[in-house]
């Protein structure tokens, strides 16, 4: 015995449902999603991050309920326009997406209706589930889709082990990259207090000045 969903299409629409759904379609044009999101980053952070683009109305963060609390989450981002959200995206995919002065490997997609926890049902539109026997015509759909369902949970596990080695990777090479940087800094700021650079700039006759 499986349990199945099925949508069933009215005709009778409501005025009122059907201006709530189209204001919910509008808010879904401005709205961004943001993938692979550090779980560190805060709304405030964001908001930081994205003000450049625009103003950012509302940051909600996306559930999840079967990985580690440890791994990148998605985002959504309202934005106050559509051409503001086109904006995000383009810039994000295009060029390192800088969180708190670092580059961090996040994707941006446009939002879609079925990532709102939140939202109003669909005019004309009910979901209708019950049980389904084993002589049941819509039988083999379910099981079909329960096996797909285990299929995706498969491939998703695979691609998440994959992103976290991706990530490790790339944490590792900021980190030496920081530290490569540090060790410059260092050396400059010594060979200042020490003198040696005017000395070199005298021995190459170079104007050096106090900076």
């Amino acid at each position: 015995m499986l349990y199945s969903c099925r949508g069933v299409s009215k005709r009778i629409m409501d005025k009122g449902q059907q201006a709530e759904y189209t204001a919910f379609e509008e808010k879904v044009k401005r709205s961004v999603c943001l993938d692979y999101v550090s779980p560190q980053a805060t709304e405030s952070v964001l908001k930081e991050a994205l003000n450049q683009f625009g103003n950012v109305k509302n940051v909600h963060f996306i559930p999840n309920y079967l990985g580690p609390n440890t791994i990148g989450r998605s985002v959504l981002i309202e934005m106050e326009d559509p051409k503001q959200s086109k904006d995000v995206i383009f810039t994000i995919n295009k060029f390192p997406f800088m969180i708190s002065g670092m580059p961090r490997p996040v994707r941006a997609r446009a939002a879609e209706i079925e990532m709102f926890d939140h939202r109003p049902a669909k005019p004309g539109r009910k979901i209708k589930c019950r049980w389904v026997e084993p002589n049941d015509p819509d039988f083999k759909v379910a099981k079909r889709l329960k096996l797909l369902a285990k299929k995706h949970a498969a491939e998703a596990a695979t691609l998440l082990k994959l992103q976290l080695e991706e990530e490790q990777k790339l944490a590792a090479q900021q980190s030496r990259s920081l530290r490569s940087h540090y060790k410059k800094f260092e050396t400059l700021d010594g060979v200042m207090a020490d003198g040696a650079i005017k000395r070199l700039g005298n021995r190459y006759n170079l104007n050096v000045g106090e900076e």
